[in-house]
């Protein structure tokens, strides 16, 4: 088997890389347009500039030129294990099982942390300590702010694509992900890592007091978290369709080709397509796989959005997200109180879990909106990049519009002076993606990844089915017991089996999944940890969710009856069809 087009070397000094969370963000083999432009010293420079903002790490500790934060190996992204566990044990209070919980949940594969030299650095230690105080009390984080208003600006200005020339749209593209990418980047990173603090602290008072399930409930309805107002604005559509029997009939057809019927109706007939053009104003960027540049989001391919509207109109009023979310926040406001009540015998410990209470908040909600800015910047990269896909497609030059993504930027260029000369190239690549496609990466691997050549076929894959009685173990992610029907849903552009009610059982779920959340009981997935974004997600919407149950999707039968407990993080086989 040929390599990827593109990728880079492993590292000596930090041999542990995993598919664990980035797989949910990366979930298909990486784009060599992606790969130079984004990831090369973009979300590499990002990752160690957080690094070194939380005094984790000096410059000096990375080696100059090599991707060491996270790689593409055999065309899949990964993370660097190594790297978090360090700043696990190096960060006052966490430790590197800390981390792999955080962030890589119950997965199997991982071996245990051994400490290297150079891991322990108590100058690093002190650094971390004053950075973590700062988090403890806090009042407000600017950054995700002046980034929420940045990227506004961007969409607010977005330039007539049409009038550009080729060249222009891709200066354009590139220059916006040059000139902001890193930073805003490194924003993200640098909030998701802190916000482990004040929910390293909840975690060891509730331990202490006898109460670890009461963790994720204080972390649970934080309100104007950015990632969930979508769900919430899908809601409102939702209702107005259900409402009027001309929009139930259009609905009714199925959503292929549903944006087109929408448009043709008569001005007047409904403020459906007047509020559906609002929504994708404010939330387009988003998509499933909605880092790719090249995959499509709800801007540009509508029905992604329609399908979860679709969805939702069928529910009930017991299902609406801000009924729901309103009775995460009042839970947690109560448990705050409780707790704080309980340790007012201890003062100091009772301010340290206050501060937790009110700094969790504030983090979970500044690491959304952080990733939101990311995606907001970067789709409006995508619009030009698409424009020249679709012109290039148009005039015969090209197969498909994102057939940019299988060039690298050094080669952008040339393929605009001279398609048919990439042709051959573009075919080629794509063909050797689907190999890629095709077979399982290893979850995690250490020093150097296996050969592709002996990895299974994902085809040939087999998985034993779960029984009757059977208990799967996965991590608590939203808190809540539900019980019901599973279906199984691989594509967030097909959800149509999945009833109100019913469990949706998914492989992977980014934010643009979590609209799904809504019309259903409760959620199972295959990957995840306390602090995915799915779950933080899932969190404000109030749905029971378990993720981390590895290979849920392929061990859970369509139609079986299952019971989720997003307190304890288990999944118990009621009966199988």
């Amino acid at each position: 088997m040929d390599p990827w087009v593109v990728g880079s070397d492993p590292s000596e000094r930090f041999p542990l890389w995993t598919r664990a969370n980035v797989g949910e963000v990366f979930p298909d083999p990486v784009q060599p347009l992606t790969f130079t432009l984004m990831m090369r010293e973009g979300v590499e420079g990002a990752f160690r500039d957080a690094f070194v903002d939380m005094g984790a790490f000096t410059h000096d500790e990375f080696t100059e030129g090599k991707m060491e934060m996270l790689g593409v190996f055999g065309s899949y992204c990964y993370l660097n294990a190594s790297l978090f566990r360090i700043f696990g044990e190096r960060a006052p209070g966490l430790s590197a099982q800390d981390i792999d919980a955080l962030f890589f949940g119950a997965q199997p594969g991982i071996p245990a942390y051994e400490e290297q030299p150079g891991d322990a650095n108590p100058e690093r230690s002190a650094a971390i300590g004053e950075v973590f105080q700062w988090v403890m009390t806090t009042e407000t984080l600017e950054a995700p702010l002046a980034g929420e208003k940045l990227v506004n600006g961007l969409r607010d200005k977005r330039p007539n694509h049409s009038s550009m020339t080729n060249e222009e749209l891709w200066s354009y593209s590139k220059d916006l992900l040059l000139t902001y990418f890193r930073g805003l980047f490194k924003e993200h990173i640098f909030v998701t890592f802190l916000s482990t603090v004040p929910v390293g602290a909840l975690t060891q008072i509730c331990e202490a007091i006898g109460r670890p399930e009461d963790t994720m409930k204080l972390i649970s309805g934080v309100g104007d978290v950015e990632s969930a107002a979508p769900s919430q604005a899908m809601w409102e559509l939702g209702r107005i369709v259900a409402a009027d029997p001309d929009l139930v009939d259009l609905f009714d057809q199925g959503t292929s080709g549903l944006y087109e019927r929408l448009i043709a109706l008569p001005d007047g007939s409904s403020n459906f397509m007047l509020l559906f053009d609002k929504f994708l104003y404010e939330y387009g960027a988003r998509g499933p796989n909605e880092w790719e540049p090249s995959k499509n989001t709800w801007e540009t391919q509508p029905e992604l959005a329609l399908a979860a509207i679709d969805r939702m109109r069928l529910a009930g009023e017991d299902a609406n997200p801000k009924i729901k979310g309103a009775a995460m926040t009042a839970n947690r406001e109560r448990l705050t109180s409780e707790i704080a009540e309980i340790l007012s015998g201890d003062p100091e410990t009772q301010g340290m879990f206050l501060a937790a209470a009110r700094s969790a908040v504030l983090f979970q909600a500044g690491r959304e909106r952080t990733k939101t800015n990311c995606i907001k910047s970067e789709h409006e990269s995508r619009l030009a990049m698409f424009t020249l896909g679709r012109r290039f497609v148009d005039d015969g030059l090209a197969e498909d519009v994102s057939d940019f993504a299988l060039l690298t930027s050094e080669e952008i260029d040339e393929w605009i002076k001279d398609p048919a000369a990439f042709k051959d190239v573009i075919s080629s690549r794509r063909s050797l993606q689907v190999e890629y496609a095709e077979i399982t990466e290893p979850f995690v691997f250490h020093g150097i990844q296996p050969d592709p050549s002996e990895w299974v076929r994902r085809d040939t894959a087999t998985v034993d089915l779960v029984k009757a009685g059977d208990v799967l173990q996965g991590f608590p992610g939203c808190p809540g017991t539900v019980t019901g029907i599973a279906r199984i849903i691989t594509d967030p552009m097909n959800p149509r089996a999945l009833a109100p009610g019913e469990i949706l059982v998914a492989p992977l779920t980014d934010p643009s999944w979590t609209p799904l959340f809504v019309a259903a009981g409760g959620v199972i997935v295959n990957v995840g940890a306390a602090q995915s974004h799915s779950i933080i997600v899932s969190r404000e919407l109030g749905i029971p969710c378990v993720p981390s149950v590895t290979n849920a999707t392929l061990s859970i039968p369509d139609g079986a009856e299952v019971t989720v407990d997003g307190d304890t993080g288990t999944v118990t086989i009621n009966s199988v069809p």
